[in-house]
């Protein structure tokens, strides 16, 4: 399984899945436009990792390690 996370910095993919469990995270993704089939840029990442800046659908969003990682995706 491909997430967030791992995907180099400047590289497209697009979201297949939110696995995050339990409603109030999984809704906060959902809000900023982390979708099933959206296309996501990774732009930064921070020197030690966390936390990384994403493109999505036209606006900068900048999230958590922790997050990224129960983001699902397909390069």
């Amino acid at each position: 399984m491909n997430t967030l996370d791992k995907i180099p910095v400047l590289s497209n993919a697009v979201v297949k899945k939110v696995h995050a469990k339990g409603t109030s995270l999984r809704r906060r993704l959902l809000d900023m436009g982390i979708t099933q089939g959206c296309q996501v840029t990774k732009v930064r990442q921070a020197p030690l990792g966390d936390p990384i800046e994403l493109n999505v659908r036209g606006y900068s969003l900048i999230i958590r390690n922790e997050d990224a990682m129960l983001i699902e995706v397909e390069c």
